[in-house]
């Protein structure tokens, strides 16, 4: 046995609205639309990950949901020009990565993150 994945499920009262910062900050397609969950993605496989943590790093919170992506100042500069909440500036941290948080619409902290 082997866990082929792992999916965040995030509850919203507005699934669409959620649906539409997620895929237009990280550039994410709808891959299913039940009006009742919208499934976002790529078709690319990544691996098989999940954190447990008592802290976030760096004195940060720790962040409900963590996605690497391949250019973070990329991401970065579109969740400025969309006047999204960066609730921690972008960092290059010790441990290798460059990250920041973004405040989803729920009040989430999402660490948008790219390695060094």
């Amino acid at each position: 046995m082997s866990v082929v994945r792992i999916v965040a499920n995030l509850a919203s009262a507005d699934v669409q609205g959620m649906a539409a910062f997620y895929g237009d900050l990280l550039g994410l397609n709808v891959l299913m639309d039940q009006g009742w969950i919208v499934t976002l993605g790529s078709d690319d496989l990544g691996p098989v990950q999940l954190s447990i943590a008592s802290q976030g790093g760096a004195g940060a919170v720790v962040p409900d949901l963590s996605v690497q992506v391949d250019d973070v100042d990329v991401v970065y500069a579109r969740a400025q020009e969309m006047g999204y909440d960066i609730s921690y500036p972008l960092t290059d941290e010790e441990w290798g990565v460059r990250r920041f948080f973004v405040t989803d619409p729920m009040g989430r902290a999402i660490n948008i993150l790219s390695h060094m």
